[in-house]
């Protein structure tokens, strides 16, 4: 199992969409998720110096990571569900250079 965790910003109008959107996350995105291989997937908000951010959290339990995100971007109902979630989001300056959403984040300590 490897610890993956993420951050993104979010547009301040769009907080409430947002929240609203994760709080009955589609049946389809979670069946994708766990048919990826992704456990224990949690996404926290957080205000910093008046810049809102997105920190996420999953566990990936599989053994091809980059396989089974080919296969989640593959997917038509996440495909749609990004589409509704991207607008919301405000990538920081290297997600964006790359055409991404998420930046990811160094892991630098863990207790078990």
């Amino acid at each position: 199992m490897k610890r993956y965790a993420m951050v993104t910003g979010i547009r301040p109008e769009k907080i409430d969409d947002y929240k609203k959107l994760h709080a009955a996350v589609w049946d389809g995105v979670v069946r994708q998720i766990r048919a990826c291989n992704i456990r224990n997937y949690s996404i926290y908000l957080r205000e910093i110096a008046g810049q809102h951010y997105l920190f996420s959290y999953f566990e990936y339990t599989g053994d091809n990571f980059e396989a089974d995100m080919e296969k989640m971007a593959a997917d038509s109902t996440t495909q749609r569900w990004w589409k509704e979630t991207a607008p919301m989001q405000l990538p920081l300056p290297d997600a964006a250079a790359k055409g991404e959403t998420w930046s990811g984040m160094e892991e630098l300590m863990f207790i078990p």
